[in-house]
């Protein structure tokens, strides 16, 4: 049945679609293949039932150095995780990234308005090939993993560019990590060196690190080297004897006649580290050809990225979005790198940043459109946005308020995109479509070449109705394996246990008749009173609408051989939960959505915990109310915060 939507909050003209990057493809796959495809669905619908010429064509089409070498799409196998693309195929993922060897700017890097200094990239690719040049001369071999315990600085990058030019496995941490939450990572994964910075600034501070590195390095008995990148002003007393600055460990070698080795498609590229709130992280190894491919086609075909413009991700090192972020560099686009805190200047320096660099696409958590919504910021009148043409939102749902907040107070034409994906994929299932509407509450589509569906608990497919998010083909960013992960033992459990040889990933969403996605939370954390399936993003966005409460999150607690739902609030300063408030929240979500969705129990909480991504770790916390304990307290950004879940006097 055919739901009744809101009018579009965006429609790009005619101009903008005709000139965009996606509306090029489709045009090329006319005239090469005979086609007739006049839409972005009719394009995602082709690319998914001619998925070898499609992942050919986005390499053609984003100019990939990727020689295919008369290799077939994927392995002949029946198992979904053994099918891994173009197993004949070779590329260097660096070079792609370091095609471009001129004056212009590769770089901007800020750190709050401590640091700004630009990069061009014929430097980048100087500095890259001196530290390659360094490993190789230190004993790197393809597929020694190199660690990094660093900050969103271009040393970073640099460090992952060169570690992969030479055939390096990169794997990253933000240094606000703890170091049993850096060894928690690094120590499954053995890495021969660690670049690690030397500290950070954050809210107009300098936070030294150099006694958790000396720490995680003592701790990590397979490194040959630490190398130090002097972000901060060096302190003497600090460093290790051991170890060696970043400079010091260049010295000597040049950039003259470094050649890029070529590997097979599926080496591997990045270890990606889930959130590990139930254990220990999971090592996910992702492919060089497939990061690749995926990547150029979400930023051109999805965000319409072109040559010359400004991206923008606020993201850790230790965030799957600061991987998809430095791809962009294949697109030949500008990257603008930010270290510290998105909040400071009163919240206004991200906004304050696409002003002054002229950023054409801006990427943030949804959690910071809401905050800076009710800090109740209108950007459109304060600052010059007009080079902004794409805001990106991901790391949990956006809400519908969100979505309005950012046309009405944001800018008017402006595409809207929010991501959903994950480190699992290191990229994403729905994403952006630069010639489609944008309607509230919706992810615009789901990804070109991505066999994405919903099922029902008996796995049927299904429309204007919640779900599991699934995809029923394989793609190219699949991972290669989990870090010794005995016969995809971990790799099979994580993915394909819920539908028989289809990649369930966990998400609770819709399809809707405009082709879009609305996500409605965690399948794990979706709520089940009276046997109805509620997800939490209902619940959010009705909260989010009363105006004393800054956060929510809502768990399930078993009672009575039912489950009740109980919503926890962290209210603005001076706002008690009185009768009153409570009242109007359960009055709020009672109106906008059914009885079962109303909490049982309301209770004010001093903080949220949360992953370093930004996550609300509700799962974590429906063990503490059930009397559990977490394994990996290291995932969570405030462990603190847990204290207070733990025997709570309502919920006895």
């Amino acid at each position: 049945m055919k739901k009744q939507s809101h009018p579009p909050l965006w429609v790009p003209s005619e101009k903008r679609c005709h000139e965009s990057q996606v509306w090029k493809f489709i045009e090329q796959i006319n005239a090469e293949y005979d086609q007739n495809l006049g839409s972005f669905e009719e394009l995602r619908l082709w690319s998914i039932q001619n998925p070898d010429i499609f992942w050919r064509h986005v390499a053609k089409f984003g100019n990939i150095n990727l020689e295919f070498n008369n290799t077939p799409t994927n392995i002949d196998s029946d198992n979904m995780w053994e099918q891994h693309f173009f197993p004949n195929a070779t590329l260097n993922y660096a070079e792609n990234l370091l095609k471009k060897r001129t004056k212009e700017t590769a770089i901007i890097f800020t750190a709050e308005d401590k640091v700004r200094h630009e990069i061009s990239y014929l430097e980048l690719f100087t500095k890259t090939a001196q530290l390659a040049k360094a490993l190789l001369a230190n004993g790197i071999q393809p597929g020694d993993c190199v660690a990094g315990f660093v900050s969103n600085t271009p040393d970073a990058l640099i460090a992952m560019l060169a570690t992969t030019a030479v055939g390096g496995v990169w794997a990253s941490g933000s240094p606000d990590f703890g170091s049993d939450g850096a060894i928690d990572r690094f120590g499954q994964i053995e890495p021969k060196f660690l670049f690690a910075t030397n500290g950070y600034y954050y809210n107009g501070k300098a936070v030294q690190v150099m006694n958790k590195v000396a720490e995680i390095s003592k701790r990590l008995p397979s490194l040959k080297h630490t190398i130090i990148c002097e972000y901060l002003p060096t302190d003497k007393n600090t460093p290790n004897s051991s170890f060696i600055s970043l400079s010091k460990f260049i010295q000597g070698h040049t950039s003259d006649q470094f050649a890029f080795p070529q590997f097979p498609f599926n080496h591997p590229l990045f270890i990606m580290f889930s959130s590990g709130t139930t254990g220990k992280p999971k090592c996910i190894v992702h492919g060089a050809g497939g990061t690749l491919l995926q990547h150029v086609k979400e930023h051109q075909l999805h965000m319409d990225i072109h040559p010359k413009d400004r991206m923008f991700y606020f993201t850790t090192c230790g965030w799957m979005m600061w991987n998809w972020l430095v791809t962009g560099l294949a697109s030949q686009a500008t990257l603008i790198l930010f270290d510290g805190s998105p909040f400071a200047k009163k919240g206004r320096i991200l906004i304050d940043l696409i002003e002054r660099e002229k950023i054409t696409m801006f990427g943030v958590s949804a959690k910071y459109i809401d905050a800076i919504a009710k800090l109740k910021l209108s950007p459109k009148d304060t600052h010059d946005l007009s080079s902004l043409r794409s805001i990106g939102s991901t790391g949990s749902p956006l809400s519908h308020e969100s979505f309005e907040y950012v046309y009405s107070n944001i800018k008017q034409d402006v595409q809207l995109s929010s991501l959903s994906g994950g480190t699992d994929i290191v990229s994403c299932f729905a994403i952006g479509n630069p010639i489609g509407p944008v309607y509230r509450g919706q992810l615009q589509s789901r990804g070109l070449g991505m066999d994405v569906d919903v099922f029902d608990p008996k796995g049927n497919s299904v429309k204007n109705q919640k779900g599991d998010l699934v995809c029923k083909q394989p793609f190219p960013c699949m991972p290669v394996y989990f870090w010794k992960d005995t016969n995809h033992q971990k790799y099979r459990a994580a993915y394909f246990e819920r539908f028989n040889n289809i990649w369930c990933h966990g998400d609770y969403v819709e399809l809707t008749d405009e082709n879009g996605v609305i996500f409605h939370g965690r399948s794990d954390a979706v709520l089940n009173p009276g046997g109805v399936r509620i997800g939490t993003a209902e619940i959010y966005r009705q909260v989010e609408k009363v105006d004393e409460i800054l956060e929510c999150f809502a768990v399930g607690q078993q009672y009575e051989g039912d489950e009740r739902v109980v919503l926890f609030v962290k209210l603005r300063p001076n706002h008690p939960l009185s009768s009153n408030l409570i009242d109007k929240i359960q009055t709020t979500i009672l109106e906008n959505t059914t009885r079962r969705h109303v909490p049982s129990i309301i209770i004010a909480v001093p903080d949220i915990p949360k992953t370093r991504s930004g996550k609300i770790v509700e799962i974590a916390v429906r063990e503490l109310i059930h009397g559990g304990h977490i394994k990996n307290i290291e995932s969570i950004i405030n462990p603190e915060s847990l204290a207070f879940y733990q025997n709570i006097s309502e919920l006895q």
